[in-house]
C-alpha cells in the first residue's frame, strides 16, 4: 500500500533551516520566492525525534563518522583487553573508505554512515575474531583496515534499523548493505510568497548600570521569515516490509511505524534557532491518502499561485481551502484509485468530498491504522 501524507503547518517568525549564509532556506516556485525546509532537515528532525523512539522502541540507528568509538565501547563490554582498543580505533578509521586509508588526524571515518545497532555488533564481532586469530598485539597491529572490513559478514541478511528502512542508505562498503528508501520526502515549501526579514539585536552588560559606561556590549542580526509550509511525503509499506524482513516481528513493526510517523510528523519541528524563536507549531490540516496503486501525487501545484490573506480569510484558511479543492479536482480529473482518504482540519473548518472527515487528529490516525490492517 502507498500512504501519502499532505500536511500544512503555519509558523510565526522562525529560522528552522539555514543556508550557508545563515538565512532561512528559500526557493523560487511559480515564479515567486518561497520559504523552504529541505527534505534532509525534515528527515533528520523525524528520525531523531523522541516521539518516534518512544513509539517504535530502540530500533533507530546512529548516523556518524565515529564508528571506531562505537565499536570500542562494544568491545569493552565484551571484555576485550584495553591494550587492543587504541589499535582498533585507528584501524577502523579506514572502514567505508575506498582505499582503506587510516585517518591520522583522529578516530573518525572518511564517510558519515547511518549504522543500525546490528552493524556495530557485526563490526565488533569481526574485530574480536581477528584479535583472537592474531593472538597478540604485535600480530594484530599488522591487520589492515581492509582486512577488518572484509571480515565483517552478513551485510545482506543483517537486520537494519527503522530509519534506514524508511530513508535508505548508500555506502561504499561491502560490510554494510545499501538500502533503497521506502519513504520519499519533498522539500517543504511555503504556500505564501516569502518576505525575508532581519532581527537586529543588542546585548547589554548587567554590571554597567550606575557606571559611566553606556551602550551595548555587542550587536548582531538574525534573518527569519514567517511561512505556512506544505509538507508532502509518501510511504510504500510493501517496500518498508521488504527492508525490515530480517527484523524481529517485521509485520508488527510496520503496523507500529505508520501511526508513529504520523505523530512524529505532526508533533516534531526542525530544531534550527528554536531557542531564539520557539517555532513549535502543530499542523493546521492533515490529508492522508491510502492507495493500492503505486502512483504518488504531490499537491504542491495547488500553491503554484501563492496564497494571500484577505479581509475575509487568513493565510491558514486560504491554504487549507486551496489544498482540499486541488485534491478534489485532481481526483475528478484523473480518477486515481484511492482506497481511502482521511482529512483532519484543526477546528473542523473544512471538509472534503469522498473523504473521511475526521473530527480529531487521533481519529485520522486510527482510520489510517484500520485501512492498513485491511
Amino acid at each position: 500500500m502507498l500512504i501519502e501524507i499532505h500536511m500544512l503547518k503555519n509558523f510565526a517568525p522562525t529560522n528552522l533551516n539555514r543556508d550557508d549564509t545563515g538565512s532561512p532556506k528559500s526557493c523560487v516556485f511559480g515564479g515567486v520566492q518561497r520559504g523552504r525546509i529541505s527534505s534532509q532537515c525534515l528527515k533528520r528532525s523525524w528520525r531523531t525525534s523522541a516521539i518516534l523512539k518512544k513509539e517504535v522502541g530502540s530500533v533507530i540507528g546512529k548516523r556518524t563518522r565515529r564508528l571506531p568509538e562505537l565499536v570500542t565501547e562494544e568491545l569493552k563490554k565484551r571484555g576485550v583487553a584495553e591494550k587492543y582498543l587504541p589499535l582498533v580505533e585507528r584501524k577502523l578509521t579506514g572502514i567505508a573508505n575506498k582505499d582503506g586509508t587510516e585517518n591520522k588526524e583522529g578516530n573518525w571515518t572518511a564517510q558519515v554512515v547511518l549504522y543500525a545497532p546490528e552493524d556495530i555488533q557485526a563490526v565488533a564481532q569481526a574485530v574480536q575474531e581477528q584479535i583472537a586469530s592474531a593472538g597478540n598485539r604485535e600480530a594484530f597491529e599488522k591487520v589492515t583496515a581492509k582486512q577488518l572490513e572484509k571480515a565483517v559478514k552478513g551485510a545482506g541478511t543483517r537486520p537494519i534499523s527503522l530509519d534506514i528502512a524508511l530513508f535508505g542508505r548508500m555506502v561504499t562498503s561491502d560490510a554494510f548493505a545499501n538500502v533503497e528508501a521506502s519513504m520519499q520526502v519533498a522539500h517543504a515549501i511555503s504556500t505564501n510568497r516569502v518576505v525575508m526579514e532581519t532581527d537586529f539585536f543588542t546585548a547589554m552588560d548587567d554590571l554597567i548600570e550606575g557606571t559611566q559606561e553606556v551602550g551595548s556590549s555587542m550587536m548582531g542580526d538574525i534573518d527569519y521569515n514567517s511561512s505556512c509550509y506544505y509538507i508532502y511525503a509518501s510511504l510504500d509499506t510493501e517496500k518498508l516490509a521488504e527492508n525490515l524482513k530480517y527484523a524481529e516481528n517485521p509485520t508488527e513493526l510496520v503496523k507500529k511505524t505508520v501511526p508513529a510517523l504520523l505523530h512524529t510528523m505532526a508533533y516534531t519541528n526542525p530544531t534550527g534557532k528554536q531557542n531564539t524563536f520557539a517555532g513549535h507549531s502543530l499542523p493546521s490540516a492533515v490529508l492522508v491518502e491510502c492507495k493500492d496503486c503505486p502512483v504518488p501525487v504531490s499537491y504542491a501545484n495547488a500553491f503554484v499561485q501563492p496564497v494571500y490573506s484577505t479581509q475575509e480569510t487568513d493565510l491558514i484558511d486560504s491554504s487549507v481551502k486551496r489544498l482540499t479543492e486541488f485534491a478534489e479536482q485532481t481526483d475528478h480529473d484523473f480518477d486515481l484509485p484511492i482506497k481511502k482518504r482521511f482529512l483532519f482540519c484543526a477546528g473542523g473548518k473544512r471538509k472534503m468530498k469522498n473523504a473521511d472527515n475526521c473530527g480529531s487528529f487521533s481519529t485520522l490516525v486510527e482510520g489510517v491504522e484500520a485501512c492498513l490492517a485491511e
